[in-house]
């Protein structure tokens, strides 16, 4: 009987063996493209998101205004609660942050009263500008609403408040010889239509 001759599986092992190894290399590419991929979306994302997370200058002064007053009230003889803060405590506020201000404002009796440029140094007091006190007051209204607060009980919205930002406003306007009115925009002048044209004459 014939013997059945043994089969040559040499080259069918080193076929399987190219075969995995091609696929291993396919899957590795694959992998490594999708790990690409998934890198570049990820700083694109990281690139494109908003900076809504970072706290405007507007918030962050607003959040140090806040903690001033807060510790002017703690500090307060009696200490007072923000529940009880009216707006007469506000206007002890705003009278207190005078000691800190940087503007000169010339009394009456001064050579340089309503001079906007003085040519010399004078004992006048310095205060705080009216347009940093406007603006403070913007800030603390908002932060007192954001903080719980009604806005019908808002101590920095009191008409007494309104009423001394005014008097500080025309006050230091006088003494400074400036002017804190706002400019109003002019309105272009109306277009004027031209005249209608009249129609062709028609023959007699």
């Amino acid at each position: 009987m014939d013997s059945v001759p043994e089969m040559d599986t040499s080259n069918a092992d080193s076929s399987n063996i190219i075969n995995i190894n091609i696929n291993t290399m396919a899957v590795s590419s694959s992998t490594t493209a999708n790990n690409s991929v998934a890198t570049v979306a990820a700083v694109s994302a990281a690139a494109s998101s908003p900076s809504s997370s970072t706290p405007s200058r507007y918030e962050n002064q607003k959040r140090r205004d806040w903690n001033t007053f807060g510790q002017y009230l703690r500090n307060h003889r009696p200490p007072l609660s923000l529940s009880r803060c009216s707006g007469a405590h506000v206007l002890e506020f705003l009278r207190y942050l005078d000691q800190f201000g940087k503007t000169k404002v010339h009394t009456q009796m001064c050579p340089f009263f309503g001079h906007p440029n003085p040519p010399a140094p004078c004992p006048c007091p310095l205060r705080q500008a009216w347009g940093s006190l406007d603006a403070l007051i913007g800030r603390l209204r908002a932060a007192f609403e954001e903080h719980g607060g009604k806005p019908e009980a808002n101590p920095f919205g009191a008409r007494a408040v309104r009423l001394y930002l005014r008097e500080v406003r025309d006050s230091q306007a006088k003494a400074r010889g400036i002017s804190y009115e706002k400019k109003k925009r002019k309105r272009p002048p109306p277009q004027q239509q031209p005249p209608p044209a009249l129609p062709p004459p028609t023959a007699s």
